[in-house]
């Protein structure tokens, strides 16, 4: 599956979900409010019936126009013309609600405008449930002269929401759909990634082994003429060549088999008192001339007043020669400087050079295993993608830190982090 078409499907995925949601999203609201304009009815309808049976009771033929005004959203006041009997109102009310199968727990005042307060205020619970959460009735103020009664559904949304079970169901549907396609996409471009980057890897690895195969196979074409007896010099030169070519083959396999051991956790640090210094300037001694070559410089500016660090001396020397070989490869004509110093206990190598700088992009990633930074899909330089990734390796197993800086198309620079004492 190429980028274009990921990208497409990540792109109608995405408009399908967020269309999806809103849909949900609108119907959930819609429901809701129809639920609630149902409660609100059946409210009035019980409570409008409840107003009835107590005037009949009380034998009072005069009538009372809309006697019912909702307060805020569970809040409702009942006008009456006369005082009220508790009991005789929570029994009604109680029927009345029961009937109308509304909120199986609510809570009510009543209001003598005589002592102008409210008299009487109680929870009840129809399914006799003993947990209620109480309210102060008495907030049930009205601005209005007379009689009235003030009713509060405490449980009056999570009835509500009780209710669109379905709705509920549905919601959680989604959210899962919503998080099985975010996950799938996750492992589609995480899979698309190590794919490319494995095809990449064998690509470069390829490449890397085929030169001194080739090399080789050359050589040893030579080796078998009949006349490369008779020239010893000739003789020797290829039969150089061949051996270095192997070194360089048998490097290269290492390297990989040194990754796949990092990666095991199964590296065996062997270590010692050792002079960094000294190990920095083995390093330059040996890489001086493929940076003379490109008309560069390799310089040293050894600070340090303490330089002895517990660590393998073969792991350690190879994190100082790669950080110098990928200054002076990614260089046209590279001007590196090493330098160290001692802060907070801290032994601190810093590698700076000139070369082509990264992008934020790639400084997050540059110390992935097999990555390699590109410029238009073209690698400008040879390489497996393992070097940095096998120094964060190496200074993470002494226990010590490394980092980069980079300005894009300045330079950039590397930091080692190593504790004296581990």
């Amino acid at each position: 599956m190429n980028r274009r078409t990921i990208r497409l499907v990540i792109i109608l995925g995405l408009i399908s979900i967020v269309g999806i949601v809103t849909i949900q999203l609108i119907w959930v609201k819609k429901s809701f409010e129809n639920q609630d304009r149902e409660f609100n009815d059946r409210v009035h309808i019980a409570l409008n019936n409840v107003t009835e049976e107590i005037l009949k009771l009380n034998k009072d033929s005069a009538a009372i126009f809309n006697p019912v005004e909702q307060l805020s959203n569970n809040s409702y006041i009942v006008q009456m013309n006369d005082t009220l009997h508790p009991d005789l109102l929570e029994r009604i009310l109680a029927e009345e609600f029961t009937r109308n199968n509304l909120s199986k727990r609510f809570e009510y005042g009543i209001y003598d405008c005589f002592t102008d307060s409210i008299v009487y205020g109680g929870i009840v619970s129809l399914d006799n449930s003993t947990d209620s959460i109480s309210r102060d009735i008495t907030g049930i103020k009205w601005d209005k002269d007379g009689h009235y009664f003030g009713i509060y559904f405490p449980d009056k949304t999570g009835d509500i929401v009780s209710g669109m079970k379905q709705w509920v169901f549905t919601s959680v549907i989604l959210l899962l759909v919503v998080l099985f396609f975010s996950y799938a996409m996750f492992v589609i471009l995480r899979q698309k990634r190590l794919s490319e980057v494995k095809t990449d890897f064998i690509n470069n690895m390829t490449h890397e082994l085929k030169t001194p195969i080739s090399t080789i196979s050359l050589s040893s074409d030579v080796l078998l003429s009949e006349e490369i007896i008779n020239r010893p010099e000739r003789l020797k030169q290829y039969a150089g060549i061949i051996k270095n070519e192997n070194e360089r083959l048998q490097r290269q396999v290492d390297k990989v088999l040194q990754i796949a051991t990092l990666d095991k956790g199964e590296v065996q640090l062997r270590k010692e008192s050792l002079n960094m210094h000294e190990i920095i300037r083995q390093s330059i001694s040996t890489l001086e001339v493929m940076a003379a070559e490109k008309q560069g410089s390799l310089t040293a500016d050894l600070q340090a007043a303490e330089f002895h660090v517990q660590g393998d001396r073969v792991h350690l020397t190879n994190v100082v020669y790669n950080l110098l070989d990928n200054a002076i490869k990614y260089a046209e004509t590279p001007k590196v400087k090493i330098s160290t110093e001692v802060k907070k206990d801290r032994f601190i190598i810093s590698v700076n050079d000139n070369g082509i700088g990264l992008k934020k992009d790639d400084v997050a990633r540059v110390f992935d295993k097999f990555y390699r930074v590109t410029h238009g899909n073209v690698h400008d330089v040879k390489g497996f993608g393992l070097g940095l990734y096998y120094v964060k390796k190496i200074i993470q197993a002494h226990h010590g830190k490394v980092s980069l800086l980079s300005d894009f198309g300045i330079g950039s620079t590397f930091q080692v982090i190593l504790p004296f004492k581990q």
